[in-house]
């Protein structure tokens, strides 16, 4: 029997398949770089305007979302948009693609760092792995060992959740401190940019670690947004980011 037989993981389903796919990394440090995705399901964290809210939104919940009320929304049946699969499977899947890049993205990945482990194990030291995370949780040693890059994208008070739940002393110190971790932070009005200013302060995050991002699902959302959000980069010695996956594919699962 194989050893990673056992170890299951909840991946991503909404379309009757794992989401596990190839395309670019459309945000952040490495925009534009082709990588496999694999989107894990399960988030400790409910953003009000959350494109992937199949990872969380589950029937019976009271958890709000912009899009409530839209013909058509409801909340998602969990035995239908989650599948456990083996960590063999997974990285079976992700063996297909002509390419070393791995982007473990969710929902929130770090909620299951023990099968996330095992499968950078099963395929190995000659694949790069980032991983995206709400940047909440402390990673375990071992995970750290394992991962290279942490795309940290702390949420805001426009995401709706509490600050005792969003923001994490002792994760935001630590993400800070590491040399393999950047912050994206999610702008959708100048008044968000005081909160990421003050957050820089008190964690003592330094500007080259910071990027900001529009927050939209449409070309013309990010659109509307990146003139102003480009000036404040240029102001505070930030990173802008778009999301360059809207901009080619538009709002899509998948790519």
């Amino acid at each position: 029997m194989h050893q990673y037989t056992k170890t299951r993981l909840k991946i991503a389903c909404p379309d009757g398949r794992p989401e596990i796919f190839y395309s670019i990394q459309g945000e952040g440090k490495n925009l534009g770089l082709p990588s496999i995705f694999i989107r894990t399901s399960l988030c400790n964290l409910h953003c009000i305007w959350c494109d992937t809210d199949y990872t969380w939104n589950w029937k019976g919940t009271r958890f709000a979302h912009v899009r409530d009320g839209a013909p058509g929304y409801e909340k998602y049946d969990i035995k239908e948009v989650v599948a456990e699969l083996s960590v063999e499977e997974v990285a079976e899947m992700a063996r297909q693609y002509p390419c070393r890049n791995v982007v473990l993205t969710g929902g929130e990945p770090m909620m299951q760092q023990e099968g996330l482990l095992a499968l950078m194990d099963a395929l190995g030291e000659a694949y790069w792995f980032e991983t995206e995370t709400n940047g909440t949780l402390l990673p375990e040693p071992a995970f750290d060992a394992r991962i290279n890059q942490y795309n940290v994208s702390p949420k805001l008070a426009n995401s709706n959740n509490p600050q005792k739940l969003r923001e994490k002393p002792k994760a935001y110190r630590f993400f800070a401190q590491s040399p393999k971790a950047v912050f994206k932070f999610v702008i959708a009005k100048p008044q968000n940019l005081d909160e990421v200013l003050e957050l820089a302060g008190r964690y003592a995050i330094p500007a080259e670690k910071i990027y900001l991002m529009p927050e939209g699902t449409s070309e013309q959302s990010l659109t509307e947004k990146q003139a102003w959000l480009v000036e404040a980069c240029k102001q505070h010695g930030f990173w802008f980011t778009s999301r360059l996956h809207i901009m080619i594919y538009g709002n899509k699962r998948g790519v």
